[in-house]
């Protein structure tokens, strides 16, 4: 007879205010595998641009196990926990291909990877560096992914130089 996977899936746990480090630790001990996908967000900090990886699911965190034996009253009791994410008495599992784009998009520490989906002519949020919060209209895309993008300074239409992951579509 052959042996069976686990039948282990991904569910959303909520955390606690300010104990996302504490939670994914006390999961991490308690051998349940964990996801918590991270994006850079560029802001305005004393004068200065602040480039910083923040959860892109802000008080969530991903968490793979075996429902039917019985573990998730175990996630539910874990310091930095508040509960998880359930319709009726059962945690609901994430769609398995919910959690496949997800996981595909994020490099092997969780941080979101950029994809190139702009095109020339393409209206562009900046999301990091200097020009961060300005909307630009994309101008060509360069063969090693460096994205030309026009922007309206002070009257004026200036060209700059961005790269794919500091931007997105507006």
């Amino acid at each position: 007879m052959a042996a069976t996977e686990p039948a282990e899936r991904w569910y959303l746990a909520q955390l606690k205010p300010n104990c996302q480090r504490i939670a994914l630790r006390n999961l991490d001990r308690q051998g349940f595998r964990t996801f918590l996908p991270l994006h850079d967000l560029t802001t305005r900090q004393g004068g200065s641009f602040v480039t910083r990886s923040r959860p892109l699911f802000p008080g969530y965190v991903f968490v793979a196990f075996d429902l039917e034996a019985g573990g998730w009253s175990t996630i539910n009791n874990t310091y930095g926990i508040t509960r998880l994410v359930s319709f009726g008495a059962r945690p609901a599992p994430v769609p398995d291909d919910l959690m496949a784009g997800l996981l595909g998009r994020c490099d092997a520490a969780g941080k979101l990877l950029a994809a190139v989906t702009v095109r020339p002519g393409d209206a562009v949020m900046v999301t990091a560096g200097a020009f961060a919060d300005f909307v630009g209209r994309v101008e060509r895309i360069d063969p090693d992914q460096r994205v030309w993008v026009l922007l309206d300074l002070l009257g004026r239409t200036t060209r700059v130089s961005l790269s794919p992951d500091s931007m997105r579509v507006a």
